[in-house]
């Protein structure tokens, strides 16, 4: 596409870290920088024009589909940061984007590579969305923040459950349960001793089916090595797979 170019196909978005994104030892949780992405993505797709109310015309939402992130160092209590992030390439219908993760320094804290769906609002289905250049989304497809693609996840066989029911603020403005939570929920299976003296290195989530309002979820884990662990969170009202994670510390 015309005049396209990689200053603007790329956003920045900075935040601070507050005490409601850390945990007990004043580290930045897992689900904030979660959260930190998933906002930086929304500053760069509403400046670029396909954001919350550029696709809302076509009938579509954008959902998280996958996402794998690598994280070099905790961020602390009062740090700054800042997220880079852009569009990469078009997998069918998956759209990529990466993100770098920077401190106030400039030093690279962490990585990240995701995939995101377009889905219709009231069928509830994926499409492509209509009206923009292919090269819009593949401009920088040799621009990597990782290499590889998000990463898919497989059944989690045995290990320890426990029934989770959403809540008001569970739920996000799309009327299902936010990625965030389920990050939050997956580390609440893990001992505070545990936190203590181990911090996330990598995660990787799949979401395969939305969780909404009154729906329970059976979400199981299983330690598959002393510092490694598989999710999996299954609707307990649909029989269904909501979504499959891992976590490596």
């Amino acid at each position: 596409m015309k005049g396209l170019t990689e200053e603007k196909l790329t956003s920045f978005s900075r935040f601070r870290v507050t005490s409601a994104d850390t945990d007990m030892y004043a580290r930045v949780r897992l689900g904030a920088i979660v959260n930190y992405l998933i906002q930086s993505a929304i500053d760069s797709a509403d400046r670029l024009g396909f954001g919350y109310g550029g696709i809302r015309e076509q009938n579509l939402f954008w959902v998280l589909s996958r996402l794998t992130v690598e994280l070099d160092r905790p961020l602390k209590w009062y740090e700054s940061l800042e997220v880079e992030t852009w569009p990469k390439n078009v997998e069918r219908i998956l759209y990529l984007r990466d993100f770098i993760l920077r401190d106030e320094k400039g030093g690279i804290a962490g990585r990240a590579t995701s995939g995101w769906l377009a889905v219709d609002i009231e069928t509830r289905r994926m499409k492509k969305i209509d009206g923009l250049h292919a090269g819009f989304f593949d401009h920088l497809k040799d621009k990597h923040a990782i290499e590889v693609p998000p990463e898919k996840l497989f059944p989690v066989e045995g290990g320890e459950t426990n029934e989770i029911k959403p809540v008001y603020f569970d739920i996000d403005l799309n009327g299902h349960v936010t990625t965030t939570r389920y990050v939050d929920w997956m580390m609440d299976m893990l001992s505070p001793g545990f936190h203590r003296n181990n911090y996330p290195r990598k995660l990787s989530v799949n979401i395969m089916k939305e969780t909404l309002p009154g729906e329970s979820i059976l979400l199981g884990y299983r330690q598959c090595s002393d510092k490694e662990f598989l999710y999996e969170g299954i609707n307990s009202n649909k029989g269904t797979n909501a979504f499959r994670a891992y976590t490596g510390f």
